[in-house]
């Protein structure tokens, strides 16, 4: 009888075959893969609660299962021999185990191969300041990120630590050394690890998502230390990429942060998923690099006022 890892292997393979990003596996339904962004039912039998915690004993240690257990989710990564590598997020629903994995690709994306504009290459070549990377979930922000390490990685003789939740992407030592640390892992949370990184001698620090006051302001710090920070946001455009950060902080304590945020920021980067010619989906960005106008505007307060510098590059028709 094959193994609970073989049969998600063997899932995730089909998956991957087909040309989805996601798989989903939830107790009374049959899998499910997202494909040009449509949910789409494999052709699998329907899952029982036994299957997917048969899954859950199989891919976490014990330690992993005690926080899931105490929280009900858990986000974690899974390699496979065959089936490549994949985010995977466990979450208790109805009372049985249920999994999302996204699917990674086994090979790091290239700049070039996401499409991603000329002036989001010029910002990898910056030797400090921060650069956020912003979008809603599942616009392909991570592979962004990785692919400006990767680029850095390729043409830069600096120490690169990334902070990510769980790690995604592997990055060999190329021209630079990379240190991987996973939240949870390696590091309690995503202050701390901003905290240590700057004891690590860094040149480059990779935040796999900017979350809470405590992380935002640790995040900036860090920018002021000299460092080059590439951090992601969850918001849905440049703008309120920006409020997010101020507004994170209680109201006494914005104006500063305005101040400190107009020092060191250097680019924020929007993107987001849109209809191609022949109705698949790609990467749009906005991106907004500051200059003098701008940074006047956050260090006043009047950063609503930035949209009128964001360029596009490309079409922005939404997908469905």
């Amino acid at each position: 009888m094959a193994s609970p890892i073989s049969k998600l292997e063997e899932l995730l393979c089909a998956a991957r075959d087909a040309g989805a990003s996601d798989v989903h596996l939830t107790v009374g339904s049959s899998p499910r893969m997202r494909v040009e962004g449509e949910l789409i039912t494999m052709d699998a039998p329907g899952i029982l609660p036994s299957d997917t915690l048969d899954i859950l004993l199989s891919v976490m240690n014990e330690a992993q299962r005690d926080l899931f257990e105490e929280s009900g989710e858990y986000d974690f990564s899974i390699s496979f021999p065959g089936g490549g590598r994949c985010r995977a997020s466990a979450y208790k629903q109805k009372g049985s185990v249920a999994f999302s994995l996204r699917l990674l690709n086994r090979e790091i994306p290239s700049l070039e191969g996401l499409g991603v504009p000329n002036a989001v290459e010029e910002l990898c070549r910056l030797r400090r300041g921060l650069v956020l990377v912003t979008g809603l979930s599942g616009s392909g922000k991570s592979s962004t990120l990785a692919a400006m390490v990767d680029y850095i990685n390729s043409h830069r003789n600096a120490h690169i630590v990334t902070l990510e939740d769980p790690i995604e992407y592997i990055h060999p030592h190329k021209m630079a050394l990379v240190s991987q640390r996973e939240i949870g892992v390696d590091s309690r949370d995503y202050v701390h690890a901003l905290r240590a990184a700057l004891r690590e001698d860094p040149d480059v620090i990779m935040v796999g998502e900017l979350c809470g006051c405590e992380a935002v302001n640790a995040a900036v710090a860090a920018a002021e230390t000299g460092c080059l920070v590439l951090a992601s946001l969850n918001t849905a455009d440049i703008v309120s990429a920006i409020g997010h950060i101020i507004y994170e902080n209680v109201p006494d304590r914005q104006p500063q942060v305005c101040v400190r945020l107009a020092d060191v920021l250097e680019a924020v980067v929007c993107q987001r998923l849109c209809l191609d010619e022949v109705g698949g989906q790609k990467a749009v960005f906005e991106v907004l690099r500051m200059n003098q106008e701008a940074r006047s505007l956050i260090r006043e307060g009047q950063y609503l006022l930035l949209a009128q510098q964001v360029t596009v590059e490309g079409d922005l028709q939404e997908a469905p």
